[in-house]
Order: C-alpha cells, then sequence, then structure tokens
C-alpha cells in the first residue's frame, strides 16, 4: 500500500503499471465503481506527492503513468518481503551499473511533506545551537559521538554496552569479558567522529580519497585491508554480489561521488553515501560503518544536525539494507534515516 495507506491507492497504482498514460476517466471505470470519482481524483494527487505516479498533459488531457522513482520508492512491508527464505525471494542479485548514472537522474528521494518535516527539524537544530557556545557545542557533540559509536559498532555486532561505551570512551577504561577488537572498533568511531568535528569540510566535495581515509581510521588494528579490495566479498542474509573487480569498484565510486556532489539537497547527499557506500561495498570490512561516519560528515559539513542512530533496532537497519541491495528500494531506510534525524534534533545539542 501507499504511505496514505489507502486500498484505493494500491488498486490505483496496479491498474496504471498495466495501462500507462491513462486518464483519470479510465483509471475510474477500469477499477469499477467501488470508489466515486472524487476519491479516485483525489488518491492520484496523494500517488503523486509521493512521487510514484507521473503525469503529462494538464486539464481533462492529463495522463498518469508510474513515476520513475516508483521501484524506489514503494513502500515494502520488511515483514512479508522477510517471510520468504534467502533464495526463495525475486532479486536484483547482480550490481544495478545503471543505478546511479540513469535510473536515478533526475529523482526525486524525499516527498514535499517530508521535505517539510526535515527542513522545520533542521531550523529547530538551527536555534538549538545559536546560543551554545564552541565548548558547549563540543560537549554536546561528544555525548552524540558516545551515542553513534556504541549503535554503529552494536549493528556490526559489538557487545559492548552503551555504559560500557561510555567509560571506554572517556576514561579508557575496557569492559571485562570483552575483545581487544571491540574496544578498538569503538575508539577507533570516536577518533574518525573527532577528526570530522575538527575538519567538517574534508569530504567537501566528496571523493574516493575522502572515503578511505576515514575508512582508515575506523579499521586502524582491526587486522582489516585498507583501500578498495581486489577480491570478491559475501554478504551474509543475501544473494545480492557486490561487484568484485577492483576498476569496477573504483568506477562505480568515482560515479557515487559525481552524483552525490552534483544533488543540491543535503539530505539527499547523506541518505544517499549513508545507501550507496554500503551498496558499492568497496573495502573488504568497514563498509557500513564507513557510510555512517561519511552520511554525517557530510551533514555536519553544511552545519546540519548529525545522526547517532541510538534508537535504531539492528535487525531493522539490517533488513532495510537488505532491502536495497535486493530491490533498489529505499522506502525502510529512508523511513530510519528520517526518523534519526528526528530523534536527534530533539535529543542532542
Amino acid at each position: 500500500m501507499t504511505k496514505s495507506g489507502s486500498k484505493v491507492g494500491a488498486v490505483i497504482v496496479d491498474y496504471v503499471k498495466d495501462h500507462p498514460h491513462c486518464s483519470s476517466k479510465q483509471i475510474h471505470e477500469g477499477i469499477g465503481k467501488e470508489w466515486g470519482y472524487a476519491t479516485i481524483k483525489r488518491s492520484l494527487l496523494i500517488l503523486i506527492s509521493e512521487n510514484l505516479i507521473a503525469t503529462h498533459g494538464n486539464g481533462k488531457g492529463t495522463k498518469y503513468e508510474i513515476s520513475r522513482s516508483y521501484e524506489l520508492l514503494i513502500p515494502i512491508d520488511p515483514d512479508k518481503y522477510f517471510q520468504k527464505e534467502i533464495d526463495e525471494r525475486e532479486i536484483k542479485s547482480d550490481f544495478n551499473h545503471s543505478l546511479i548514472a540513469d535510473q536515478w537522474k533526475d529523482i526525486l528521494f524525499f516527498t514535499e511533506q517530508e521535505h517539510e518535516f526535515l527542513d522545520q527539524l533542521q531550523n529547530t537544530f538551527n536555534k538549538n545551537i545559536e546560543g551554545l557556545t564552541p565548548k558547549e557545542f563540543k560537549r554536546e557533540f561528544e555525548r552524540l559521538a558516545i551515542d553513534l559509536s556504541w549503535k554503529s559498532s552494536q549493528i556490526e555486532g559489538n557487545t559492548y554496552s552503551l555504559l560500557e561505551t561510555e567509560h571506554l570512551l572517556k576514561e579508557q577504561q575496557t569492559a571485562s569479558g570483552k575483545t581487544r577488537d571491540e574496544a578498538t572498533m569503538l575508539l577507533n568511531h570516536k577518533a574518525a567522529l573527532d577528526f570530522i568535528l575538527e575538519h567538517p569540510d574534508y569530504i567537501q566535495p566528496l571523493s574516493i580519497a575522502c572515503i578511505e581515509d576515514i575508512h582508515s581510521l575506523l579499521i586502524k588494528d582491526l587486522n582489516v585491508e585498507r583501500n578498495i579490495r581486489q577480491r570478491r566479498v559475501g554478504i551474509t542474509g543475501t544473494n545480492y554480489r557486490p561487484l568484485d573487480n577492483e576498476f569496477q569498484i573504483r568506477e562505480s565510486l568515482q560515479k557515487m561521488c559525481s552524483f552525490i556532489n552534483s544533488r543540491n539537497g543535503v539530505f539527499e547527499k547523506a541518505l544517499l553515501a549513508l545507501m550507496l557506500i554500503s551498496y558499492i561495498q568497496p573495502f573488504t570490512d568497514g563498509n557500513k560503518r564507513t557510510a555512517r561516519i561519511i552520511s554525517n560528515a557530510i551533514l555536519m559539513n553544511y552545519k546540519y544536525c548529525p545522526l547517532s542512530f541510538r534508537t535504531v533496532d539492528p535487525i531493522d537497519y539490517k533488513k532495510a539494507m537488505l532491502i536495497f541491495y535486493e530491490q533498489n528500494n529505499i522506502s525502510m531506510f529512508k523511513k530510519i534515516f528520517i526518523a534519526q534525524f528526528d530523534f536527534a534534533v530533539r535529543t542532542y545539542f
């Protein structure tokens, strides 16, 4: 169903998919008389606002078709999607080379309503930090950095609690029963965030070198290979296969950087970096961690509120990522991004 949750919206979408360039009258006649013509028109306006339906012509000559962004944005129910086991799901198993350069050209990733909501939150953030001294801002950022270091590491399987993470990052006190690598992962997150705080324009413009440098900070002393990988990697829980050719990986990363740099919206830039670095999987390990830091670096470069992801369920995060890998659909991940920006503005600074 569409975001509005209406059954009529879902029926209209199905009809328009099978009958492109149809009129509202044809849609009304085609789906039967269960809904009045006025209801059809209202539902079409909602679908257009959600970027699921596109129009051509004006007035009585208006025709409707599925939008270019339909597959990208149509909501997918994760519970229903993951009822099928890994080998039962119909997926896009190979890397989609045309995704960035062609399919996403001129796509609107956020609806007008979503942009308004995010902009209002950013205005609140701007007001919140107006009276903060540099010392006060840094103290609040430290609080967010602890939360982000903990949650980002937890998503990757780290077993430190939030309280143990705070002791480690503030007092350099390791937790008993935990591995050295777990502590190192957390300390590396903090080091990467401190670097971004000190050099907020480091990723402007975004480049492969910037991404590699942030990755190097995140995997320091973790026995993980630096720089672009030269061998195949697999992803647990999916049959999606990332690129396994170093030249193609670099080419895709460059396309990604150029695409993100060309977009005007800060929220779009941050969301795209968060998803595409993970999708390309340029490194043998640490891809999602790098994506989260780069995404926050973009937000901070434009003086936007960074995200801690503190309230994200790691399973939901992984499901959203798998849906993007397998269907190139961002609906669940975008929902997480918006919710976490809302949480960050209400919680920090």
